[in-house]
């Protein structure tokens, strides 16, 4: 079974994903952003949710994990619980 790793920063609107896309592309650091911004619970890890399993995020969220360049920031991307900014660090 496929695995990665990666860190998010979820927002409530797209403008706000936008907004910190953004800055992250002018080199601001993506934990620090996450412990700011973020409405997920993984704020405290700098956005970090760990190793998981493909198949246990939404699809949307996992399209990204699992078929978009690494390290790299991807989004917003929309999913039910808001607009995520999304960094895989590995795949397995």
């Amino acid at each position: 079974m496929a695995t990665a790793c990666a860190m998010h920063i979820l927002v409530k609107t797209e403008k706000q994903a936008v907004d910190l896309k953004k800055q992250l592309d002018k080199g601001a650091d993506f934990g620090t952003l996450a412990k700011k911004f973020s409405t997920c619970p993984s704020k405290k890890k700098g956005g970090d949710l760990g190793e998981f399993k493909k198949g246990q995020m939404v699809k949307a969220f996992d399209d990204v994990v699992f078929k978009k360049e690494l390290l790299k920031v991807h989004g917003p991307v929309k999913t039910k619980f808001g607009f995520h900014l999304i960094k895989t660090i590995y795949r397995n």
